[in-house]
């Protein structure tokens, strides 16, 4: 078979960082561990999907083994190469790295479905020889009227395998005149088929209550259940960690998988990811993405500590990087409970990010918005800063404010505080301006009396129009003398300038 065609144009390459980076940490079992991640590019990857691909990885290097990417893109209709080109930037962006995959190769490849025709084939011929594989004519409106007479009837809707019984010489007859059939797996009876979950412990189901399944569409392309199971297989996946909603694809996985000869994964179904509101997540429904986040100036690491909190049990709340969220994921800790996506906890993951990134990161992420900032006032500032912004934009703002030459408004409320303290109090604070903060306050408790709040609170407002923010004594140390006084000067005469009420740069 001709070899994979990888690095198609327009597929960047991603970097690897696999070599020397990861050390072997910890064995899930006594087989070398590798995982996949397996996206069907028909959409941006939801929360649910980021986190399943994160688990998966973290789980490989956990295990001293490889993680790889494939792609699911026999549904034509709807796959579309950007979409996997998203994905995996958006997971590289995360902090992921694979082994093998679309934009890289490997031994194992292709590893684009579409371009895996020739093995499903012959997988499906070996099928058909073992007499595990029939074909079946029905079409989809036949198959509407076998269900609707089946519910009228109080049957369950369930295929009869009607089409198992057809003779060689119809299925050729049918198929001479253009008829193209699905091939269907013939489920056996009276089997009990069982399985260790990694996650949810012994299972077992009656091959009685399972239909006889598609296993190639009618345009010759694999169903989910053969292509997935068959490429596992054949890619030497060890483990693989997915959603609940594929528990009941299982049973049907090992039964190809036998009737193949081939071995099985050991599977984990993983808790589903919901909304605030409790609904599953979605690519159709629109739910929230990496890129979202990203564009709403999360920093990867944020992203990634949470997620890989979300179900799953982590000791302490420091933020880790890749190397140590590996070093604590146990599949042993992680719930079956649904897992409740919170905009609450992300944030508290995003301080802690922002808290801990180096300067070259944060400047990376402000980008513009710290170009008022002299570069000799960048580490200072960075450093007053951070406490009190969880994105870009606040950054620019503060940088704005301490260095842009707009006129600053105080925002909503605050303008009555500037009012009550009066020209008096600002003429004081204007006249010892260069001063820093002590001067500044003895100058206006001493022409005053303001002490406390009463005192901190209008010098705070005049200079920034916040009510709150960084510290004010290094605040007072990095902005201007000139910018001091001239904001100071404008609220002693601050009953002749009524100016906007509510702005806020």
């Amino acid at each position: 078979m001709a070899r994979a065609r990888e690095g198609r144009a327009g597929l960047p390459k991603i970097a690897s960082m696999r070599s020397g980076r990861w050390v072997p940490l910890r064995a899930m079992s006594g087989q070398s561990v590798r995982t996949r991640f397996a996206p069907s590019p028909t959409g941006r990857l939801h929360m649910g999907n980021v986190r399943t691909a994160l688990f998966n990885f973290l789980a490989a290097r956990a295990g001293g083994g490889d993680f790889l990417i494939r792609s699911e893109d026999t549904d034509s209709s709807r796959s579309e190469e950007r979409w996997l080109i998203e994905a995996m930037s958006e997971l590289a962006w995360l902090g992921m790295d694979w082994d093998e995959g679309p934009d890289r190769g490997g031994a194992r490849g292709p590893y684009r479905q579409s371009e895996r025709a020739e093995i499903y084939a012959r997988a499906l011929d070996r099928l058909k020889s073992a007499g595990a594989a029939y074909p079946c004519f029905r079409t989809e409106e036949e198959l509407a009227d076998h269900r609707r007479a089946q519910i009228a009837a109080g049957r369950p809707p369930r295929y009869d395998r009607e089409w198992a019984r057809l003779d060689g010489d119809e299925v050729r007859r049918r198929e001479a005149a253009g008829h193209a059939p699905v091939w269907r797996f013939s489920v056996p009876s009276g089997r009990t088929l069982a399985w260790q979950d990694l996650l949810r412990g012994p299972q077992q189901v009656s091959s009685d209550e399972i239909a006889d399944f598609i296993l190639v569409r009618s345009d010759g392309s694999p169903g989910f259940m053969f292509g997935n199971a068959l490429d596992d297989a054949l890619m030497g996946i060890s483990h693989v960690l997915r959603g609940e909603d594929h528990t009941s694809n299982t049973p049907r996985q090992l039964m190809i998988l036998e009737a193949l000869g081939l071995e099985a994964p050991r599977y984990g179904h993983l808790s589903l990811v919901v909304s605030p509101e409790g609904q599953p997540l979605s690519k159709r429904a629109g739910s929230e993405g990496l890129a979202d986040l990203r564009g709403e100036g999360y920093l990867a690491s944020a992203v990634a500590n949470y997620l890989a909190r979300l179900g799953h049990g982590l000791d302490g709340d420091d933020p880790l990087d890749m190397r140590g969220l590996a070093a604590g994921f146990d599949v042993g800790r992680l719930s079956t409970s649904p897992a409740r996506f919170d905009h609450e906890q992300l944030d508290h993951w995003q301080h802690k990010a922002v808290m801990a990134a180096q300067d070259s990161e944060l400047a990376e992420w402000a980008g513009d918005g710290l170009a008022p900032v002299p570069a000799s006032d960048r580490a200072d500032f960075l450093e007053l800063v951070r406490p009190n912004v969880q994105r870009p934009e606040e950054l620019a703002f503060w940088a704005r404010c301490l260095y842009g030459s707009d006129r600053i408004e105080p925002s909503a409320g605050n303008r009555e505080v500037l009012e009550v303290a009066g020209p008096a109090f600002f003429s004081a604070a204007a006249a010892q301006a260069g001063g820093g903060l002590d001067a500044i306050a003895t100058g206006v408790r001493e022409a005053t009396g303001a002490k406390g709040r009463a005192l901190f609170l209008p010098l705070r407002v005049a200079l920034t129009g916040q009510g709150d923010g960084p510290e004010l004594r290094p605040m007072l140390a990095l902005m201007p003398e000139a910018k001091v006084r001239e904001r100071f000067e404008r609220w002693s005469g601050a009953a002749d300038d009524p100016g906007p009420a509510n702005h806020r740069e």
